[in-house]
């Protein structure tokens, strides 16, 4: 262990308390977008990010208008929410390195855990294998087949994995009370 957590200054253990927290809370409302969007099977995956096929040839410059009733049904429902490839290379652009400098955070506070050397190890691995699997499999979704909508919800909750084993232990490390005489 590089650093002890648990013997650290209040300051440092203030500051990851607030850093986890501030996480966490993202993590919260990423996953409700997540939902929102994608959702959380790898039918709804899949659907995001798979190519749309248009079943009808349309003459070039020319629009199509289409009116119909709507039911009361039909007015709460919204239509599937689709990435083309323009937004998945954005959205690769400013997730993939965020991930990293997260996954970075994450495995300096991992450093300062009172775990085995081999759990560290895996800890790190997993917080940087996650942005991989989720990326990975939205690419293999987008351009190969909708089965690789698995793996981005693999590395989706291996993030979420990894960000709860590193809290759990860093926030009962730093704060459970000390056993023994008080000094």
């Amino acid at each position: 262990m590089l650093y002890d957590l648990r013997r650290s200054d209040p300051r440092v253990r203030w500051l990851v308390t607030l850093l986890l927290c501030t996480l966490g809370v993202s993590y919260v409302f990423g996953a409700w977008m997540v939902g929102m969007y994608a959702g959380f099977t790898p039918r709804s995956v899949a659907a995001t990010y798979v190519e749309p096929t248009m079943n009808m040839a349309m003459p070039a410059e020319t629009t199509m208008v289409m009116e119909h009733d709507v039911t009361p049904a039909e007015m709460g429902h919204e239509e599937q929410h689709q990435v083309d490839r323009a937004l998945l290379i954005q959205d690769t652009h400013v997730h993939v390195p965020m991930y990293g400098l997260i996954a970075t955070v994450l495995s300096i506070v991992a450093l300062g855990l009172a775990i085995p050397r081999w759990m560290g190890y895996a800890l790190i691995t997993l917080l940087f294998a996650a942005p991989w699997l989720d990326f990975m499999g939205m690419w293999l979704t987008k351009l190969a087949s909708p089965h690789f909508a698995i793996v981005t919800l693999a590395g989706g909750w291996a993030m979420g994995l990894g960000y709860t084993i590193v809290a759990a232990l860093a926030f009962w490390q730093m704060w459970r009370p000390a056993k023994g005489p008080q000094t």
